[in-house]
């Protein structure tokens, strides 16, 4: 039996790529004149490579398989996203389900691998469709993916087509409305030019939001400030003594366990007022260094 015929060898170590070819529709065309494996290729290469870990295994299982993620990719053409990309993270998890993929189950690669392709193409639709993220949870991920097919045969939803779908996907009917508003809404760019011709268009969020936050050039100012005393203060402990800067840094800099006079001249063996002067003293010289 042959494993790795010269042609297949030849494609798949020479893969072309779009950002070489020039153009996806040139990729698309070199991926579908990869030979696709026979059954008993297809579990030889997968046993080398989880026996051995031969890579050149696995890349030949990949590169066969390319053409179905294209085929996947097409699927999800109407979410306005480029295909070029959805194959991209496509490629991402079929190469995730050939590094785990057991020839010993006894299933073909490509039906193990479309769980795996869909995942990462469903992940990179919710982030990228919109700018505000319309699905978060489980259930509001099977509503993304479901809910916009219903729409398509039935546009929205009356309160029996609502209790239906939820029934179907086991979620609550408030789940099945609230996802149905998200998908019907769009993105309003920030600072968008308001339309003329049309009065009854709303204003971008420009025109009503403010912003309460200082800005860029007051934080940047205030970073400095903050940054400058507290180089300030460690210079100023840096010229303390031993005794003073422990006494500086357990009375004002350990918020979470202050020490009291008492407690430091127990622990030094002098009076509560002597620990003061030194504490008076530390203080002093550390005020004449913040005034220089």
């Amino acid at each position: 039996m042959s494993i790795q015929t010269p042609s297949t060898a030849l494609v798949a170590n020479n893969l072309p790529i779009p950002s070489a070819l020039g153009s996806l529709d040139a990729y698309i065309g070199a991926v579908h004149q990869i030979p696709v494996l026979s059954v008993e290729d297809e579990q030889a290469l997968a046993k080398r490579f989880r026996d051995d870990e031969d890579l050149g295994a696995a890349r030949e299982l990949v590169h066969s398989h390319l053409r179905f993620v294209v085929h996947v990719a097409r699927g999800y053409s109407g979410y306005g996203l480029p295909l070029g990309d959805l194959i991209q993270e496509g490629n991402i998890g079929l190469m995730k389900a050939v590094k785990r993929f057991d020839p010993a189950v006894g299933v073909r690669l490509v039906s193990f691998a479309v769980h795996w392709i869909r995942a990462e193409m469903h992940e990179y639709i919710i982030k990228n469709w919109r700018i505000v993220k319309v699905a978060t949870t489980k259930a509001q991920r099977k509503l993304f993916f479901n809910l916009r097919k219903s729409k398509k045969r039935m546009g929205w939803l009356n309160a029996a087509e609502v209790s239906v779908v939820a029934r179907d996907l086991n979620v609550s009917e408030r789940e099945v409305v609230e996802m149905e508003s998200r998908l019907s809404g769009r993105d309003i760019g920030f600072d968008a030019p308001a339309d003329e011709d049309d009065e009854r268009a709303p204003p971008s969020p420009a025109a009503y939001l403010m912003a309460h936050d200082e800005d860029p050039s007051q934080a940047y100012e205030r970073i400095d400030s903050e940054d400058s005393k507290l180089e300030l203060l460690r210079e100023g402990l840096g010229r303390l003594d031993a005794r003073s800067r422990d006494i500086i840094a357990r009375r004002w800099l350990d918020d979470d366990n202050k020490m009291t006079l008492q407690d430091l001249a127990d622990e030094y063996g002098v009076s509560a007022e002597r620990i003061r002067q030194v504490e008076a003293n530390a203080l002093k010289k550390m005020k004449a260094l913040f005034a220089a």
